[in-house]
């Protein structure tokens, strides 16, 4: 726990110091965004570890319409093999992509396939929601994990059941957007804040010498491309998007409870409060007793059941007091005096909060 905390006490001054940062970074800008894509294929060339057919129908019915395509005729036939997978195949269609241009693609098998580690994915065409195709997939799959099994044991490392083809998607049909035809475009940032919009619109009115940016709202500026007077909206976006712009930071105490992580944003603050804090534990032990009859006597053996329970409290976190802080450096070495394990300091930080005296946004995932 004090590394944790050392760990946010070195980060702090990086933080109250921090770099402006550029607007691309801050904002999406409207219009220019990908598009999801998926498909669904057949991967070839596994080492037996494959569908099961009988598990998986579905395998049999894509390897016959791919083999019919290709002028094999299987129908009637009976044939077993464990060196195919069906799989879902992902992909994200890029802004302004051109015909051509290759993406990565995301394999994963979908019936009960024990690996897809060798396996080549066959031309697979990849739709939009609109139901189009819009790119087509193949080549061989570069798996994340391994499986090996035996007779009586078996270890699986990572997940072999899904892996990825980079630049396995080639684009076969563009998404018309006319950029430059737009009069203006809205910038949505990607954390909604009046300050943040506000030195938005103050950076960018400052780089043009007049009114060309105006908030709209808490997550959107509107960007006049016309009062620019510039050549087009590519022109104009590409000037503004450098620009360096200082956001503000909501205060938020970040938790993970299940690996006890604890993250403190630099604006966190903590009034005045006092804090006790115990550990209980109750142990509770079964020793079953089997009772034997006596010799040559009629009867049975019985267990008897015997339980011993007990409950300790050991010694805990005595009332201590944590001072009104104004930093996060005074924060950490406010709970970091009282010395206990980063999953109870969790429980004091969720006490603290409900006592009303934790001055942030308080997040447990």
């Amino acid at each position: 726990m004090r590394f944790l905390f050392a760990l946010i006490l070195l980060l702090a001054p990086l933080f109250a110091n921090a770099a402006p940062i550029r607007i691309k970074d801050l904002v999406q800008f409207d219009g220019v965004r990908g598009n999801d894509l998926v498909g669904y294929g057949l991967v070839v060339g596994l080492n037996g570890t494959g569908d099961g057919i009988r598990n998986a129908p579905f395998t049999e019915e894509i390897m016959s319409n791919i083999l019919e395509r290709l002028g094999v005729n299987v129908t009637g036939e009976q044939f077993r093999p464990k060196n195919v997978a069906a799989v879902l195949v992902t992909a994200t269609l890029p802004p302004f992509a051109r015909a051509g241009s290759q993406v990565d693609v995301t394999v994963s098998a979908i019936g009960d396939a024990k690996s897809l580690l060798g396996g080549t994915l066959v031309m697979t065409p990849l739709n939009a929601a609109d139901g189009e195709i819009y790119a087509v997939a193949q080549g061989t799959i570069l798996a994340g994990g391994v499986a090996a099994q035996g007779d009586a044991a078996a270890v699986v490392q990572g997940v072999p059941t899904s892996g990825t083809i980079p630049s396995g998607a080639r684009i076969e049909r563009e998404i018309s957007f006319d950029l430059n035809g737009l009069k203006t475009v809205r910038l949505a940032l990607k954390t909604p804040d009046f300050t943040t919009a506000g030195r938005i619109e103050q950076a960018i009115n400052q780089e043009f010498g007049r009114r060309v940016a105006v908030m709209q709202d808490a997550g959107t500026v509107a960007f006049n491309i016309d009062a620019t007077s510039m050549r087009s909206a590519a022109h104009a976006l590409g000037r503004i998007e450098n620009i360096g712009v200082e956001p503000e930071r909501r205060a938020r105490v970040i938790v993970d409870q299940r690996s006890g992580t604890i993250v403190m944003g630099e604006d966190v603050r903590i009034s005045r409060v006092a804090v006790s804090q115990g550990n209980l534990t109750l142990r509770v032990e079964e020793a079953p007793v089997v009772v034997q009859p006596n010799p040559f006597s009629e009867g049975r053996s019985v267990v008897v059941p015997r339980t011993t329970a007990s409950i300790e409290e050991n010694p805990g976190v005595q009332m201590a007091e944590v001072a009104e802080t104004t930093s996060l450096s005074e924060v950490v070495a406010g709970l970091n005096a009282l010395g206990v394990s980063p999953r109870d300091m969790i429980d004091i930080l969720k006490s603290i909060n409900a006592a009303g005296a934790l001055h942030a946004e308080f997040i447990v995932n």
